[in-house]
């Protein structure tokens, strides 16, 4: 059994559930996440994922089960968590009418960031998009509106990251640079980020642990390595397929036919 993790403990979801016209969309869901940790949380479309975010985020209250972060109820202490932590969504869009420097400068004059014109511009260079500032947002490509999204995300240097499908509808150099970013910041700030994807190589190459949901429940948990070995199968991509088609990790073994 391996060591517990000392580390501080600043997301944790304590049987949390979440029932819509009686069908729960999370069943009894428990995970701590720690600080300097990336953990990915994994399922096929229905597994659970968005509605965890969204409970997560204080966008959707649980049935039942608690929610704490950095040690604080997250329905009583919602805005103090919140100023600390922040979220990125490949779905979600910022207002449309405004130009990318400008949707920024709002963002940052909310979150009370220092110098918000230098900040932004280092982030934009960092993410490679400088020279999207001046373009309404409205008129974005997919892939330059989640860049603009993470610019946003890092603006208030996060303790504690939540970030939906970042690499999604972008192309393989864009997403291997937009990891690489990740991971950066991740290491030199040690923060905590719960990341969502349906890549697997986004979750090998960016995640330390990773969360299976099926059905609103965690399958299984475990490194990428460790879930790859316990299962059946060759990859983490078909482990992925394997759990979203029967919800078990392994082959169960035939029953013998009667004779």
């Amino acid at each position: 059994m391996p060591a517990p993790d000392a580390r501080e403990i600043i997301l944790e979801a304590r049987d949390l559930t979440r029932e819509f016209d009686g069908v729960k969309a999370l069943d009894r869901f428990s995970f701590q996440l720690h600080r300097g940790e990336v953990l990915g949380l994994l399922g096929a479309n229905g597994a659970g994922k968005t509605t965890a975010m969204n409970c997560l985020l204080g966008l959707t209250l649980p049935t039942s089960g608690d929610i704490f972060a950095f040690g604080l109820p997250l329905q009583k202490h919602r805005i103090a968590i919140l100023q600390r932590a922040n979220f990125s969504s490949a779905y979600t869009a910022l207002p449309g009418n405004l130009l990318v420097g400008q949707n920024l400068i709002v963002f940052a004059k909310i979150y009370g960031v220092r110098e918000p014109k230098k900040k932004i511009a280092e982030l934009m260079e960092l993410l490679e998009i400088s020279h999207l500032a001046k373009r309404v947002t409205g008129q974005l490509s997919a892939g330059e509106s989640t860049r603009v999204n993470l610019v946003k995300a890092f603006l208030n240097d996060p303790e504690l990251l939540m970030l939906d499908e970042p690499t999604a509808s972008l192309d393989p150099d864009i997403a291997d640079k937009v990891r690489k970013v990740v991971r950066k910041v991740q290491r030199e700030r040690n923060i905590g980020i719960l990341y969502t994807s349906h890549n697997m190589r986004d979750i090998e190459e960016v995640c330390d642990r990773v969360i299976f949901l099926h059905k609103g429940k965690i399958v299984c948990e475990g490194t990428p390595t460790d879930i790859v070995a316990q299962s059946s199968s060759a990859t983490l991509e078909d482990v992925f397929i394997k759990i979203a088609r029967d919800g078990e990790i392994i082959d169960e073994p035939q029953k013998d036919k009667a004779p």
